[in-house]
Formats: C-alpha cells, sequence, structure tokens
C-alpha cells in the first residue's frame, strides 16, 4: 500500500458512501497529510500498514509542540482512527495502530457569548442606507434567530425559507438537513434584504437561489461573514473575540437561560449528541450562581 492511493480511496469512501461535504472530506484528508508530513520531516519511509502505536505517540507530541490546542490535537487523532478503520473495513489491514492510543484529554471550555444589550449594540452601528447594510443586518439577525453555523448562513437557499410557517431548512453537517425556527425580526430583515437589494444584483449562474450573495451576485466567503462581524463588533465597541459562532453561542445559551428544554435546543442546534448541547448547561449553572450572588440577600 501506498499513501497517495490510500488516501484517495478514503477520499472515495467519505464521499460516495458517506455522503460527507466537502469541507468535512477536506478535513479528514488533511488529518492524514498532517502525518504523512511528520513521516517526510522524519525520514520514516513507512507504508500506512507498518504505522506502529510509538509513531503514532510520537506524531501526537510532534504537534503538541508545534503549538496545536488539545482539541485539534483530538480531531487529528479522530481523522487517523477513521482512516484506519476504513483500511481494515476494506481488507487491506488487519490491526489498528490507533486502539491503544488515548486522546488528548479535553477541558470543557465555555464558549464566549453576548449579551443580549451586546447584540442590540452591534445592530445598531449597522449602516441601513447601504445594500450592504442592509444585506449584513438580515445575515446578523438569521444568526442569533436560529443559531445557525457560518457554513449553513453561507448555504442557505431562498427555497429553504419557510417564511409563512416561520421556519428554515439547514443543511447541517454530513448534508443533514432539520427545520429551525426563525423570529419575525429576522425574516422582516430578510425581506427588505430580498426585495431592495438581492433583486437588483447581476446574480452569477448557479446562485440564483443562494439567500446572502457578495455585490458580484456571488455566495459569500467564510472569511467575508468572520470580518464583517469583527468590524461591526469594533464599530460597537465590544471587547469580547467575537466571531459568527459566537451569535451561536449565544443564540443557545439565551435558550437554556431562559428555561428552554435541552434536547429541544440540540435538536435546533443540530448537534449529534445531547453531550455536546449540555455545555451551555454550565453556562446556565453560571448565570444562576450570578443572580443569587446579586439579589439574594444572604449571598
Amino acid at each position: 500500500m501506498n499513501w497517495p492511493l490510500c488516501i484517495k480511496q478514503f477520499e472515495e469512501y467519505l464521499k460516495l458512501e458517506k455522503s460527507l461535504s466537502r469541507h468535512s472530506v477536506e478535513a479528514y484528508q488533511r488529518d492524514i497529510r498532517k502525518l504523512t508530513e511528520f513521516l517526510d520531516l522524519k525520514k520514516l519511509q513507512v507504508a500506512p500498514e507498518h504505522i506502529s502505536p510509538m509513531i503514532l505517540r510520537d506524531f501526537l507530541e510532534w504537534i503538541g509542540e508545534l503549538g496545536m490546542t488539545a482539541h485539534s490535537q483530538a480531531r487529528t487523532l479522530s481523522g487517523i482512527r477513521a482512516f484506519y478503520k476504513f483500511l481494515i473495513m476494506e481488507d487491506m489491514l488487519q490491526n489498528d495502530p490507533t486502539d491503544t492510543i488515548e486522546a488528548p484529554k479535553l477541558s470543557r471550555k465555555l464558549p464566549d457569548t453576548l449579551h443580549f444589550h451586546e447584540i442590540e449594540q452591534m445592530l445598531a452601528v449597522i449602516d441601513l442606507s447601504t445594500p450592504e447594510g442592509t444585506r449584513n443586518r438580515a445575515m446578523v439577525e438569521t444568526l442569533y434567530a436560529s443559531g445557525l453555523r457560518v457554513s449553513e448562513l453561507l448555504d442557505l437557499k431562498i427555497s429553504y425559507l419557510y417564511e409563512d410557517m416561520g421556519f428554515l431548512k439547514v443543511a447541517g453537517k454530513g448534508d443533514k438537513e432539520r427545520l429551525v425556527p426563525i423570529g419575525r425580526d429576522a425574516l422582516k430583515h430578510i425581506k427588505l434584504y430580498r426585495e431592495g437589494v438581492r433583486c437588483h444584483l447581476t446574480i452569477k449562474k448557479g446562485h440564483e437561489d443562494i439567500l446572502f450573495l457578495n455585490r458580484r451576485g456571488a455566495k459569500m466567503s467564510r472569511v467575508m461573514v468572520f470580518t464583517i462581524i469583527k468590524d461591526l463588533a469594533a464599530k460597537a465597541n465590544i471587547q469580547k473575540t467575537v466571531s459568527p459562532h459566537t451569535f451561536r453561542h449565544s443564540f443557545a445559551t439565551h435558550l437554556i437561560e431562559g428555561g428552554a428544554d435541552l434536547r429541544a435546543v440540540q435538536e435546533m442546534l443540530g448537534h449529534e449528541s445531547i453531550t455536546t448541547t449540555e455545555i451551555y448547561t454550565h453556562l446556565d449553572r453560571d448565570y444562576l450562581k450570578q443572580v443569587i450572588k446579586d439579589y439574594h440577600p444572604r449571598s
């Protein structure tokens, strides 16, 4: 076996049999290529079937020394595990070298969130007199109203809007679809954008159904959305590190703080496991502790 051939076969398996998105497939490929980069650097001419647990432990130590976080190390190891499970499934290998490798221990870092008044501050600094401002207001409203990932926002289609029902259809990770409620304010600003801005764009072929477009009539990039959010936070004088994902965290946190059912929040966020959603219960506990501290006479 050789690395390029095995990686290519793994890629085809992820695309055709697992039906993963392009981003997910690329992430898996990056994980395997990090390992081959390590082998090249150490001048280890080792085929996939001859990788040992010792080599993998040295690899994890190496990426740790490069400054990769424990979470990123665990993600990389997960990709390599999937690769070797594929080789065994295809009878290309008998023993899995990742079996005895422990993933780095992960600390559950609580994500940054915005208070509602901070979200209002960011919305207030958007210049609605410009076409871009009208679009940006609709995007930020949608991010916060429905807790979308940035990739889900960029892939959002006009045909996924069920305005009369107050729902969006979202194509999430692994192309799994879910229905998510969207509020009146977000729908109002989407309508203003569609009727006042989007209808005047010359839309590129293949982008006709994409909701949010750049000024050239094409789908927006992740970098562009991150830049827009960062600039709005700076204009609103918000000192926190704010990204599109901050609105997703804020959406979930505010729902949990308001007493929303954890399973319902899991469904809306598109989390496969409830344990991923449970991080927001820790945020809720911090909120409750602060309430006691602020208002209880014996605190």
